[in-house]
């Protein structure tokens, strides 16, 4: 039960059945009223815009509408108090009665409360991590990771029909420098003396294992064969050993994707993919046989002061028109983009969502151009910016990773402080703002560590019904039916922890729809705040505590609302990707 969009279905009903409102109705836009949380919680339990949004409309006083609003709204039998502030601010006050019932709804539903049918089905492609199959994962590709698994977590609760999808970008002239690297590691592993890794090859030990692999299976035929021999066969088993590495680096930190596409089927059988992709461009009037103006800066890779096949971008929300074929007739990077959005609009996604480094900046603007002129408009495309993370250690930074060469290995992260702490701290800020992550901080028991804050809440919830069982020895807890007290809540601390419990599928959708999985993360700390509170006060007020060893009925009524919190850490921490311990020491 959401209790936001019940009282917006109620309002808008209260609306309808108005005069001034049946007199010009076709002439309304219900759709902008809101129906949120008062900014101030002593306002009362819910506010909405709706004078504001309709006086205009209707020739007359937001204040004066929102008292004839008011008036109807007192009739509701759920609705306690209604109060107009401001310009015409309508806050409403519910009845204990509501709370109860919406109560013993969320303890019904458990961890299913707050799931949502927003979404509708829409089939959501949600591409995130796709680091070059070079070696482990850094730490720049850990926040990507976790923004999009959890952004993915969250769609898919909120009602949408999720995929989550691994780009590998096995094609291009990284890949041949992994190659030749992995290579040298062969002649190594053969007994040669490789010395210093030459500047422009990956000089991490983690491809030692892999020239070994290729010794034991090769022996020293490949060190005989010309490099377009040997090539392909190193190749081959230099990105099957990286993207195992990867996969085995993605499962540390609870990362699971459904699809991992290589670009390298998009260059199979002479690039038929791209070739198909920018044939469907021709057809739709988007490519044409030009010159580009040398572009301001520095010039990008692909640039050529030649005739070239061109996407014309421009027309579709771009700053400038790409190149597709170069003019010795091969395809751009771009062109492989092309192609890459095109099967995945073919695949039958109607939204696309890109997860991708701060660095990536410049490519928002044409892939957005790609999604309208393949899609004719069709097809939603978004591309999320994660930026840097920045690695403190009792606020020093830490210094680069032995193994990999240069970088801190995402895995060195997750070893050392947990998958919780990475996954719950990487979702603790906006991905559109810098983060600062101290390994310090995110190990301490306190609460300005987070995800400890929120974890030890759910611990502490399991503790209550462990409490529970000591007093009452003889209650069968399996059986219990802990909706049927929720009658017996009503003191005003327990009053205000179901109302924060209230806003969680609010939450969901929100943070759905903006595709800004912090919001969980932000909404889980104040609820483990709210369920902190509320138990320090039980140590002072003993008629708050959870668990009357003199009082049965009102234990298990309180066992309900612990349980309905729980539910709620459980599921917030399950879509982030985090465990929810029922003990933590």
């Amino acid at each position: 039960m959401n209790l936001f969009a019940d009282f917006e279905t109620r309002i808008k009903n209260a609306l309808e059945s108005l005069d001034i409102i049946k007199e010009k109705r076709s002439e309304l836009d219900f759709g902008r009223i809101a129906v949120e949380p008062p900014r101030d919680q002593s306002h009362g339990d819910v506010a909405t815009n709706a004078a504001m949004v309709l006086a205009k409309p209707l020739g007359t006083n937001p204040r004066a509408l929102a008292d004839i609003i008011a008036e109807a709204l007192r009739s509701d039998a759920d609705v306690s108090e209604v109060s107009v502030a401001g310009p015409g601010f309508i806050n409403i006050r519910l009845g204990a009665p509501y709370w109860q019932r919406l109560l013993a709804s969320m303890i019904a539903e458990g961890t299913d409360y707050g799931r949502s049918t927003i979404g509708a089905d829409k089939k959501a492609n949600v591409e995130y991590v796709s680091a070059n199959p070079t070696g482990p994962m850094h730490v720049g590709h850990c926040r990507g990771a976790v923004v999009g698994d959890a952004l993915a977590n969250l769609m898919e609760f909120a009602g949408y029909d999720v995929a989550k999808e691994y780009y590998i970008n096995d094609a291009g002239s990284q890949i041949d420098v992994l190659a030749r690297s992995v290579f040298l590691r062969y002649r190594e592993a053969l007994g040669e003396t490789i010395g210093e890794i030459p500047s422009g090859l990956y000089p991490g030990d983690y491809l030692v294992p892999v020239g070994q692999a290729l010794a034991e299976e090769y022996g020293s035929r490949l060190h005989n064969m010309p490099e377009d021999a040997w090539m392909p066969i190193v190749k081959d088993k230099a990105i099957d050993s990286m993207m195992a590495l990867i996969r085995d680096d993605l499962e540390a930190l609870n990362v699971h994707h459904d699809v991992f596409y290589s670009e390298r089927t998009l260059h199979a059988n002479g690039a038929q993919r791209i070739r198909q992709a920018i044939n469907d461009l021709t057809f739709k009037g988007h490519v044409y046989k030009g010159t580009l103006p040398p572009p301001k800066g520095q010039l990008p890779e692909d640039w050529e002061d030649r005739e070239q096949t061109l996407f014309r971008s421009t027309e579709v929300g771009d700053d400038i028109d790409r190149p597709l074929i170069k003019s010795d007739g091969s395809y751009t990077y771009f062109a492989a983009d092309v192609a890459y959005f095109k099967d995945k609009f073919d695949r039958g996604y109607d939204e696309m969502i890109y997860v991708l480094g701060a660095d990536h900046g410049g490519y928002v603007k044409r892939l957005e151009a790609v999604a309208r002129a393949v899609s004719g408009g069709k097809a939603k495309l978004t591309v999320l910016l994660c930026q840097l993370v920045k690695l403190y250690r009792n606020g020093e930074p830490v210094k680069m990773s032995k193994r990999s060469g240069n970088f801190v290995t995402l895995r060195e992260v997750v070893d050392e402080v947990g998958r919780d702490a990475v996954r719950f701290m990487m979702l603790y800020r906006k991905s559109s703002e810098p983060l600062d992550f101290d390994f310090a901080k995110v190990t301490e028991q306190s609460k300005d560590n987070p995800v400890f804050y929120v974890q030890y809440a759910h611990a502490r919830c399991s503790s209550v019904f462990r409490q529970a069982k000591e007093a009452f020895p003889g209650l069968d807890f399996d059986s219990l039916d802990l909706k049927g007290s929720s009658s017996l809540i009503n003191d005003p601390n327990e009053m205000q922890l179901v109302a924060k419990l209230a806003e969680y599928p609010r939450i969901i959708e929100a943070a759905a729809q903006a595709q800004e999985p912090h919001r969980l993360a932000f909404y889980l700390y104040d609820l483990a705040s709210f369920f902190h509170a509320h138990w320090n006060k039980g140590k002072e007020q003993p008629e708050l505590r959870f668990v009357n060893d003199k009082n049965r009925e009102l234990s298990i009524a309180r066992l309900g609302l612990v349980h309905a919190v729980a539910s709620v850490l459980k599921s917030g921490l399950g879509i982030t990707g985090t465990a929810a311990p029922e003990e933590m020491r």
